[in-house]
């Protein structure tokens, strides 16, 4: 048996929460450090903030210098937006990083940035990856399950879920809910809200041995016949409570990959596609095949609702990652660059 891999969970929210449970109950995993985000977690115990039986003695902080001096092999990044800057000071410290937090391949940052990012790694020795449920997991699984097909034509891949749960204001805003719909070029910043599929697109046609010519975005929005509190927002009357958005990549005029959202919020709308409650593969080709994935909580839940489950379902493909992250080479990393990645039988 090696040493258990030293790692700092950075933030516990939605997604973090989820990740500091997994990585504290990992026997090859050691949690030393929680970063803490908001000023009112700073000196709970990761128990405290994780769900965790028993205290665990590692308090959050928000000393960033304390937590590297730590010296932690990785760190599971979990905020909602992720920081240039915060990452480079991970990295440069030899810090390995696991992101959900809006990274596939950095492709979406200024060019100079991304080379940041890149140098960083370089410097410290370390790596960058990013993953989560959709984009993420759902791509791997796209791609996967093109090794069936002699040829492949396209692959289509979308994440169909009522978000109403998702008591995320901010991110939701961002993708246009709740907004009018003659906001000004609210196409445009849904697009730029959500480029990380992009990214994705761009992963699976490299997989695929595909070089795209351009990526596009489009989408259409539905109205809310009524008044919908879901708490954390709201979403009145006559502003978007539906968005169907993909990013394509092409090549000519073929579009070789999709990767995009149908959601919903709120019990007041209408759109024009149906649910599929879950995530939807279609790769199309020879053959073609139709792969759902839906996401069900475990036997002792008790929590309310699914979304909990699809948290852990975010965080798992990160956490997962952890170890052969810090196995792999230095610079930024995708599935196409890691070994086959699973999860952990548990008595």
């Amino acid at each position: 048996m090696t040493a258990p891999l030293r790692v700092v969970q950075w933030t516990t929210g939605n997604i973090g929460t989820r990740s500091l449970h997994a990585i504290a109950t990992r026997p090859d995993l050691e949690l030393v450090g929680v970063y803490a985000h908001s000023a009112d977690k700073v000196g709970r115990d990761a128990a405290e903030l994780g769900g965790l039986p028993d205290a665990t003695g590692v308090l959050a902080t928000d000393d960033v210098d304390a937590l590297l001096a730590l010296r932690p092999d990785a760190c599971v990044y979990n905020p909602v937006w992720s920081s240039v800057d915060e990452l480079c000071r991970l990295l440069e410290a030899g810090v390995n990083v696991c992101s959900t937090a809006g990274w596939i391949t950095g492709g979406k940052l200024a060019p100079e940035e991304r080379e940041r990012v890149q140098k960083a790694c370089e410097r410290g020795g370390s790596s960058m990856f990013g993953s989560g449920a959709h984009p993420g997991f759902t791509n791997l699984m796209s791609i996967v399950g093109s090794q069936m097909c002699e040829t492949v034509d396209r692959i289509t891949v979308t994440e169909s879920v009522d978000c109403s749960t998702y008591a995320s204001g901010p991110t939701m805003a961002a993708m246009g809910f709740g907004r009018p719909a003659d906001t000004p070029g609210l196409e445009e910043s849904v697009g730029r809200e959500s480029e990380v599929f992009a990214e994705a697109a761009a992963m699976t046609a490299d997989a695929l041995g595909v070089q795209l010519d351009r990526l596009t975005f489009s989408a259409d929005f539905t109205l809310a016949t009524g008044d919908s509190d879901l708490g954390f927002m709201t979403i009145p009357t006559g502003t978007i409570a539906a968005v169907q958005g993909y990013h394509r990549g092409w090549v000519g005029e073929q579009n070789v990959v999709a990767v995009g959202f149908q959601w919903t919020m709120g019990a007041h709308v209408e759109p024009a596609f149906k649910l599929a409650h879950g995530h939807v593969i279609r790769i199309e080709g020879r053959p073609s095949a139709n792969i759902r994935v839906r996401v069900l909580p475990p036997a002792d839940w008790d929590e309310p609702g699914y979304m909990g489950a699809g948290m852990i379902y975010t965080a798992m493909p990160a956490v997962n990652a952890v170890p052969a992250v810090v196995a792999a080479r230095p610079g930024i990393v995708t599935f196409t660059d890691l070994p086959l990645i699973t999860g952990r039988f548990a008595l």
